[in-house]
C-alpha cells in the first residue's frame, strides 16, 4: 500500500508518523534500514510541482479535443462556455473531496478508498472500474494511431506509395507500442513521464494556435477548393454569425461530451504521493508529506490549462466554420486546406500527443491490478514487466482485432467515467466522512452524487440511441 499523506510506509502495516520523530525513539532507529531501502526503491525521488500539473494536463487532455467546436456550434458560445465552466468545477471539487478523504483515512489510492467504504467489494469495484476506464482509453487511443497516422504519414509524401509497410496502420501500432508505448510504460513512476507529458503539453498548444491563426485563412461564407476550382458552400450571410446561445437535436450529445473532458480522477492520487517526495527522504522524519492544499493547487493549474486549451480550440474552430464544422475539427481544415503543410502538421502533432498520453494512463490500470493481485508483496520488478507486457497486448489486441471498439467502451466508458469523476467521490465522501450531514462538503458530496448518477444514465442512453441508429 502506498505511504499515506502524513505518514511513512516503510513495510506493509507499518506506519510511523512523521509529525512526531521525536516520540518514535527506538522504534525510528529499528526503522532507519528500511527508510534507507525507501530511497533505493524505483523512483522514490519523486515528481516536481510542474511535472505534476504536466501530467495532469496530459490525462485531461484526449482525442475529446477535436469535437469541441462541433458541441459548441450546437450549444452556442455562453452555452458551451456554461457548461465547460460547471464541468471544471465539479471535477475540481470531486478532487478536493478525495483528497479530504485522504486525509482523514490516512490512505493514498483510490482502491484503499473504496476499502476503507465498503470493504473489499469496495475495493474490487473501484480496482475494476479503474482497469476497464483505462483499458478502453487506451485501446481507443491505439484505434485512432491505427486508423489516422498512415494518412498523417501519406500527406507527406511526394508520390503513392500504397502497399508499404510504414502506410499499414498495424504494422505502425505495433511498431509504436514496442518502441514507444511499452518502454515508457515499464517506468516504476508517473514522475518520469513528466518530460513526455511536457512535449505532449506542447504539441497541445502548437494545435490551438494554429487553430486560432488559421481562422483567417478560410473565408466565410466557406469556398470548397476543388481540382483547383472553388466552389461556394453557401451564400447566406447568416452563416457566419455566431450564435450565443443554440438548441438543436444535436445539442443532446454535448452534454456526454463535456461530462468527462476532465476526468484525470485516476491520476490523482499517485500524483499526490508522488509529489515532492524527496523532501520525505532528505529530511528523514522530519517533514510531512505533500499537503492536500498543494496538491489542490496542481489540480485546479492543470483543470485552468486544461479549460483555457478546450475554450480556444472550440471557439476558433467553431468561428472558422460555424454550423458546417464537423464533428471532427481537423477533416474540416484538410477539406477547405488540403494542401497546407502547416494543418498536416498539426495532425502529425496531435497524433503524436495520443501516443504520449497512452503509458500515462496505462499507470492508473497497472497499479489497479497490481493492488488487486499483489497488494500484500513489495514491489518486484517480475510482477511489474508481466502485468505492464500483459496490458499492452490487451490493448494492441483490442484495437486491432475489434473493429467497434469505440462503440464498445464507450457505452462501458460513459459508466466507468461517471462512477470515478463523480459518483465515487461523492458517495464515499458521504460514507466515510464524520461531519454533520448539512455541512457545505457533504451537501456538495449528495448533489455530486446525483448528478453523477443523471448524467451517467443521460449519457449511457444517448450513446445507445446512437449506436443503435448509425447501425
Amino acid at each position: 500500500m502506498q505511504a499515506p499523506w502524513g505518514v511513512i510506509n516503510v513495510e506493509p502495516g507499518w506506519y510511523v508518523s512523521s509529525h512526531q520523530p521525536e516520540e518514535a525513539g527506538e522504534e525510528a532507529e529499528e526503522l532507519s534500514p528500511l527508510l534507507s531501502n525507501e530511497l533505493h526503491r524505483p523512483g522514490s525521488v519523486g515528481v516536481s510541482y510542474g511535472f505534476s500539473v504536466l501530467n495532469l494536463v496530459n490525462a485531461i487532455m484526449g482525442s475529446g479535443i477535436l469535437g469541441l467546436a462541433y458541441v459548441m456550434a450546437h450549444t452556442g458560445i455562453l452555452g458551451f462556455s456554461f457548461m465547460l465552466l460547471i464541468v471544471a468545477l465539479l471535477a475540481s471539487f470531486s478532487v478536493h473531496l478525495l483528497l479530504s478523504m485522504c486525509t482523514q483515512t490516512a490512505v493514498t489510492s483510490y482502491e484503499d478508498l473504496g476499502l476503507f467504504a465498503f470493504g473489499l467489494p469496495g475495493k474490487v469495484v473501484v480496482a475494476g472500474t479503474i482497469i476497464i476506464q483505462n483499458v478502453g482509453a487506451m485501446s481507443s487511443y491505439l484505434l485512432i494511431i491505427k486508423t489516422e497516422l498512415p494518412t498523417a504519414i501519406s500527406e507527406f509524401l511526394p508520390g503513392d506509395y500504397s502497399g508499404s509497410w510504414y502506410l499499414d496502420g498495424k504494422t505502425l501500432l505495433i511498431i509504436i507500442c514496442v518502441v514507444i508505448v511499452f518502454p515508457l510504460a515499464l517506468l516504476p513512476k508517473i514522475g518520469f513521464l513528466g518530460y513526455t507529458s511536457s512535449l505532449s503539453f506542447f504539441f497541445m498548444v502548437f494545435f490551438a494556435l494554429v487553430i486560432v491563426i488559421k481562422k483567417w485563412s478560410i473565408p466565410c461564407p466557406l469556398t470548397l477548393n476543388c481540382m483547383e476550382q472553388y466552389f461556394q458552400i453557401s451564400n447566406a450571410t447568416d452563416d457566419c454569425k455566431p450564435k450565443l446561445f443554440h438548441f438543436s437535436k444535436e445539442s443532446v450529445y454535448a452534454l456526454p461530451t463535456t461530462a468527462f473532458l476532465f476526468l484525470c480522477h485516476t491520476l490523482i492520487l499517485p500524483i499526490y504521493c508522488e509529489l515532492q517526495r524527496y523532501h520525505r527522504i532528505l529530511e528523514y522524519l522530519k517533514c510531512t508529506n505533500p499537503s492536500k492544499k498543494r496538491m489542490q493547487n496542481v489540480t485546479n493549474t492543470a483543470i485552468a490549462l486544461s479549460f483555457l486549451i478546450y475554450f480556444i480550440l472550440a471557439l476558433f474552430g467553431y468561428l472558422t466554420f460555424y454550423d458546417k464544422v464537423a464533428s471532427d475539427v481537423l477533416q474540416d481544415y484538410g477539406k477547405y486546406l488540403p494542401h497546407d503543410g502547416v494543418v498536416r502538421t498539426v495532425r502529425l502533432c496531435f497524433l503524436c500527443a495520443v501516443i504520449l498520453t497512452v503509458p500515462l494512463i496505462h499507470f492508473p490500470a497497472r497499479k489497479a491490478l497490481m493492488m488487486m493481485f499483489f497488494s500484500n508483496f513489495s514491489f518486484s520488478w517480475i510482477h511489474h514487466f508481466l502485468i505492464t507486457l500483459a496490458l499492452n497486448i490487451i490493448i494492441v489486441l483490442c484495437a486491432v482485432y475489434v473493429p467497434d471498439i469505440r462503440n464498445v467502451f464507450g457505452v462501458i466508458g460513459s459508466s466507468t467515467s461517471t462512477c470515478l469523476t463523480f459518483v465515487f467521490p461523492g458517495l464515499f465522501y458521504l460514507k466515510l466522512s464524520r461531519e454533520d450531514f448539512l455541512s457545505w462538503k457533504k451537501l456538495g458530496a449528495f448533489v455530486l452524487l446525483i448528478l453523477g448518477v443523471l448524467v451517467g444514465n443521460f449519457s449511457l442512453a444517448v450513446i445507445v440511441f446512437n449506436w443503435i441508429n448509425n447501425k
